[in-house]
């Protein structure tokens, strides 16, 4: 009996990923996408210099693939000494914070900008490839980095200010074919939510741990902020009879999340410091970066201060387990680009870690340098079942 109905569940699941794949197809080819430009907000002191979120109202139409963000601005070295120079990160970390949540309220996106950044170069292969392209077609004309999309001063004298422009992708779905996590805002009364939180420390001074400032080796601000947003989205969807739009039935009821966190426990040499997988999920990919030694800035380094990272499960086994050369290796082999110092790219697409059916997985790293203060962050990518995330806080550990 338990036999019988295992195999009309597996049937039934088939039939609904069936379903699901035929739906998306159709969407892809009959839908119009559309990008629209929302109303850009206005800034208040506050919100400036990182203290309050900026809200962004999403546009209650269509189903809703990601969201663009354009940052201007001017950054100010109000050093009286010292010039300032790009940090490692970058504009990456020009936001601190970047919250999505969707029409039921549920956070699908709490993540910082630099790891915005790392993901979308990850699924892109941006960074070195551009430079490649370019060569490449330099003797066919005026072919390589023309337009001013991403622009990150250096190098800024004491005293003096220039003019920044950053670009964000915020993907609400998988990819632009893969709709999974995509949202429907095509309702009445239809509210989520978009917020930014611009960095409340885009400078760090000389000495001082500048992982998560944008500028570094001088004091300053930023000002003349102005933000837009578009909205990329499908309109124009196929109905049924009763005028409901038709929508893949396992696409609409999972969540893409992004996620980020900090490693709290204290780094020890040689020991094991695991960080765990959330339950209920299926990742896709893990991002860290490693600090061993902030007090002196200059802790994030080439993988001489790891011995390994590994990836373990629930019984201590190691599913995979390499020093930090070869993992860099695999992401240069992915991206075709290496990621700032200290900071580790793994790649699970073609194998996504599942706890949901397997509990309790760990990411290992066993460092071979580990002052005072040593910390990690870790940014997540996984798929979850909106049925079962929104239930997970009362289900039993």
């Amino acid at each position: 009996m338990a036999a019988g109905a295992s195999a009309t569940a597996a049937a039934q699941q088939q039939n609904i990923s069936a379903v699901n794949r035929q739906v998306r197809q159709m969407l892809l080819k009959s839908a119009l996408e559309r990008k629209i430009q929302l109303p850009s907000p206005q800034i208040s002191a506050l919100q400036l210099a990182g203290g309050a979120p900026i809200a962004i109202q999403p546009q209650p139409i269509g189903l809703v693939k990601k969201f663009v963000i354009e940052i201007t601005g001017q950054a100010n070295n109000t050093d009286g000494a010292n010039a300032a120079n790009l940090s490692d990160l970058g504009l990456a970390n020009l936001l601190s914070q970047v919250l999505f949540e969707d029409t039921q309220g549920y956070t699908r996106i709490q993540t910082t900008g630099w790891h915005l950044d790392f993901l979308f170069r990850a699924k892109h292969r941006t960074g070195a490839s551009r430079t490649l392209l370019a060569t490449a077609l330099a003797d066919t004309g005026n072919f390589g980095n023309i337009f001013a999309i991403i622009t990150a001063p250096t190098g800024i004298a004491h005293g003096g200010n220039a003019q920044f422009r950053m670009v964000y992708e915020i993907p609400i779905c998988y990819s632009d074919e893969d709709l999974r996590g995509a949202v429907y805002l095509g309702l009445v009364n239809a509210v989520s939510k978009l917020q930014l939180t611009l960095n409340p420390a885009p400078f760090a001074a000389a000495g001082v741990d500048s992982t998560l400032a944008c500028w570094k080796g001088a004091a300053g601000n930023i000002s003349n902020v102005a933000i837009n947003v578009y909205q990329v989205f499908l309109d124009q969807l196929p109905r049924d009879k009763a005028g409901n739009p038709i929508l893949p039935p396992l696409d609409k009821s999972t969540a893409y999340e992004l996620k980020n966190t900090a490693n709290s426990q204290a780094y020890q040499v040689g020991i094991d410091n695991p960080t765990s997988y959330s339950n209920f999920r299926r990742f896709m990919s893990t991002f860290l970066i490693y600090n061993s030694n902030p007090a002196a800035d200059a802790g994030r380094t080439g993988g001489t201060d790891t011995n390994y990272l590994a990836l373990q499960s629930a019984n201590v086994t190691n599913i995979k387990k390499v020093d930090p050369l070869e993992l860099a290796r695999e992401s240069r082999i992915l991206t075709m680009t290496d990621f700032p110092p200290g900071c580790y790219y793994w790649s699970h697409r073609k194998a996504p870690i599942d706890t949901l059916n397997y509990g309790n997985m760990q990411l290992i790293l066993n460092p071979s340098a580990a002052a005072a203060g040593a910390y990690g962050y870790v940014g997540w990518e996984d798929f979850g079942a909106l049925s079962v995330l929104q239930q997970a806080g009362s289900l039993a550990g």
